[in-house]
C-alpha cells in the first residue's frame, strides 16, 4: 500500500495550508525520527507557505517504552492549542521522556498543568493515538519515520538536500498541473 489512508482531515494536526502536503508518521522516542525532526523543521523554513505539514503518531511501544505516553501528551497539549509546541519540545528532548520530564515540558510551554494532568488520562486521546497507528497500518507504514507527499508514500532519501529538492519538484508539478 502506497496511499495515505485516510487522507488528511480535521482529526489531524496541520501546520500550514499549502497544496503541497507532507505527512510524517513518527515516534517521539525513535532516534531516526529524532534525526528527521530538524530536517523537517529546516524544510518547513525553506518552503514556508508552500508546505502543509501533518504529524501522525506511530509509537513503536515494543521498543520505545515512552513513545505512546509522549504521543498522548502531545495530544493533550493540543487540547490547549499547544500541540506543535509540545511536539517540538518532546523531540528536542527525546532522551528524557519520563512522566516528570513530560510535566516539566508542559509547564515550560505554559500549559494549565491541572487540565493537562486530567487530559493525559483521557481515553479519547489514547483512542486518537491508536487511530493514528491504525491509519499507519492501513497506509502500509512499518517503520518510523514514514513520509507521504500529497497522499503517496515517499520511498526516497530524507537527507535534507535530497528531500528538499524532491519536495520542490513536487511543488513545481503541483503548480503546473493547477491543483
Amino acid at each position: 500500500m502506497n496511499q495515505l489512508i485516510p487522507p488528511v482531515n480535521t482529526n489531524d494536526h496541520i501546520y500550514g495550508s499549502a497544496a503541497l502536503e507532507l505527512v510524517e508518521y513518527g515516534d517521539y522516542e525513535c532516534p531516526y525520527c529524532g534525526r528527521a525532526y530538524p530536517i523537517i523543521k529546516h524544510i518547513q523554513q525553506k518552503l514556508g507557505d508552500d508546505l502543509k505539514f501533518v504529524f501522525r503518531n506511530f509509537p513503536l511501544s515494543h521498543i520505545h517504552p515512552h513513545a505512546f505516553a509522549a504521543a498522548v501528551a502531545t495530544e493533550a497539549a493540543g487540547l490547549q492549542n499547544k500541540f506543535w509546541e509540545m511536539h517540538d519540545i518532546v523531540f528536542e528532548n527525546q532522551k528524557t521522556l519520563e512522566p516528570g520530564d513530560i510535566f516539566y515540558f508542559a509547564k515550560s510551554i505554559g500549559l494549565d498543568l491541572e487540565k493537562f494532568k486530567n487530559d493525559i488520562t483521557n481515553n479519547e486521546l489514547q483512542s486518537k493515538v491508536e487511530g493514528d497507528i491504525e491509519s499507519g497500518f492501513r497506509s502500509g507504514v512499518n517503520k518510523t519515520p514514514t513520509f507521504f507527499i500529497n497522499g503517496v508514500r515517499y520511498e526516497g532519501d530524507w537527507e535534507e538536500n535530497t528531500f528538499l529538492q524532491y519536495l520542490k519538484d513536487q511543488l513545481m508539478e503541483t503548480s503546473i498541473s493547477g491543483e
